[in-house]
């Protein structure tokens, strides 16, 4: 089993993603707080990673705390088999938010642009205000002037 992402646990601690992104986190954390094992009540001799969910909460973008859930998710997986298939599952689902890890592709055609073209990813929240179009050097020339030249 792959473990999974720092980026991944950085970006959806962070809040990224919208929605999406906050139903995956809280998946991850529903499935984290679920009991050890079904060894007849015997807990694994392992954290159950909920100490270091926490603090990767409480600091989001601390990537010694991601790396330190990732390894606790990871030894969780490697001794709680029902822990592991569902992680599996949560991994492929959190796939939807981890869709380009951060690269981003910008387009802008269609003719004369105006105002500002904003690059990256994962924006929520923007308000953008920008000053009206300059008037068209053609004067008349589908502006809504008249030509009064003739």
């Amino acid at each position: 089993m792959d473990p999974v992402s720092v980026g991944l646990l950085v970006a959806l601690a962070g809040g990224v993603a919208g929605e999406v992104g906050r139903q995956t986190w809280a998946g991850l954390s529903a499935l984290v707080r679920r009991p050890l094992g079904r060894d007849g009540g015997q807990a694994p001799a392992v954290g159950s990673g909920e100490v270091e969910l926490a603090r990767l909460a409480a600091d989001p973008g601390d990537h010694g705390r991601a790396q330190a859930l990732s390894t606790a998710l990871a030894v969780r997986a490697a001794v709680d088999e029902d822990f592991r298939a569902a992680l599996a599952i949560w991994q492929e689902q959190a796939a939807v938010v981890r869709a380009g890890d951060g690269a981003v592709t910008s387009h802008v055609s269609g003719g004369t642009q105006n105002g500002p073209v904003l690059q990256g990813r994962d924006f929520t929240n923007l308000t953008f205000t920008a000053a009206p179009a300059p008037p068209s050097a053609s004067g008349g020339a589908g502006d809504g002037t008249a030509d009064s030249t003739r």
